[in-house]
Order: structure tokens, then C-alpha cells, then sequence
């Protein structure tokens, strides 16, 4: 999963959003450097990614993508997700994504002095290019993945996967849907024994 659906995942709470959204640049037992509800999403996020690499659905959209990009079809796919999650957002919750962004954007405001350098550094260019909402087009998918490319030095090839975003467009949406359900379902439970 991706930012939006981390981010989405954490519940009602800020700093267990924060936490969830920043994980993957801290290591280790580095997360016990931050307050406790931090903590906590960190410690989610890593339940996430743990659940979402070893389930057969996700793992079925993967294999779609490995012979092209290797490696990198599980970071695609956490992409693609994202997007689905995006443009099917009000069967999700009864805030709008736009509103849902814009109060993530401001408890990162709010809580600066709580962040990674990793998230400060990020943060500017997330807010200003407003990542999370332009998941919802495969145009704004598409810009992501290029950046995401160049950071590979274009290695990775994922500028160019938006062409299989399209050609299996209902596949990949399908999956998502049956995957989210179960995602869902597993992060509650997990929020509630943190």
C-alpha cells in the first residue's frame, strides 16, 4: 500500500496517521524515538506492508507486472492500489478526499517538530503538487511513477507502467476491491491491540 491507503488505514487519529505515513524511512527500533501514538503507526505500517506483500491477491496483480519490472511490480502495485483508492474514495468514507487531504496536510503543519527529515524534506513538494489527490487520474499516477522512476536514476522502468494500469484496468481495480476489504479489516483489528 501506498500513502494514501496508510494514511487512510491509521483511523480517526493524527499522530498514528503521521506515524504510518513516515515508517518507511525509519529503522529498526529507531521508532522509539517518537511519542507513543507515532509509535503506534509506525508499528502498523509494518503490519501493513507485512499482510499486503504475503496476500495471494496482491501477489496475483504483482506477478502481472514482474517480468517487466521485477522487483519493483510490488511498489507499482502499491501505487495502483493507491489510485483505486482514490477514484473510489466516497465507498470509502463519508469525507471528501479533497477536505481528508487538506486535514492531513495540516496535522503535518501541525506537528513538524514530530516528523523525520526524510517527511520535512518530502513534505513541501507533497503539499504543493497535492500528491494524495491527484492519485484519483492515471495522469497523476503517471507523474508519480515518473518520479518514483527518476529516483531509480530510471532503472526501474515505472514511468512506463501506466500502460499496464490501462490495459488491465479492470483486473487491477477488481483486486483492489477484494484486497481493500480484507486490509481493512485486518488494520482494525491491529489498531485496537497497539
Amino acid at each position: 500500500m501506498n500513502f494514501l491507503a496508510h494514511i487512510y488505514l491509521s483511523g480517526d487519529n493524527d499522530l498514528i496517521k503521521i506515524g504510518n505515513f513516515m515508517a518507511d524511512g525509519i529503522r529498526g527500533k529507531q521508532f522509539e524515538n517518537y511519542p507513543l501514538e507515532i509509535q503506534k503507526g509506525i508499528i502498523l505500517h509494518r503490519f501493513i506492508d507485512t499482510y499486503t506483500d504475503a496476500h495471494p491477491i496482491f501477489r496475483k496483480s504483482t506477478k502481472r507486472l514482474h517480468d517487466k519490472y521485477h522487483h519493483y511490480a510490488g511498489v507499482i502495485v502499491d501505487v495502483f492500489y493507491d489510485h483505486f483508492l482514490a477514484k473510489n474514495w466516497n465507498n470509502y468514507s463519508d469525507e471528501s478526499l479533497v477536505d481528508f487531504t487538506n486535514h492531513f496536510y495540516q496535522s503535518l503543519r501541525d506537528n513538524y517538530d514530530f516528523l523525520s527529515e526524510r517527511t520535512k524534506g518530502m513534505m513541501p513538494y507533497m503539499i504543493e503538487y497535492n500528491w494524495l489527490v491527484s492519485y484519483q487520474t492515471i495522469g497523476g499516477i503517471s507523474r508519480i511513477l515518473t518520479q518514483m522512476d527518476g529516483r531509480t536514476k530510471n532503472e526501474s522502468k515505472m514511468r512506463f507502467s501506466s500502460n499496464e494500469l490501462i490495459e488491465f484496468y479492470t483486473e487491477f481495480e477488481q483486486e483492489f476491491i477484494t484486497f481493500f476489504e480484507d486490509v481493512r479489516i485486518h488494520s482494525k483489528q491491529k489498531l485496537m491491540t497497539l
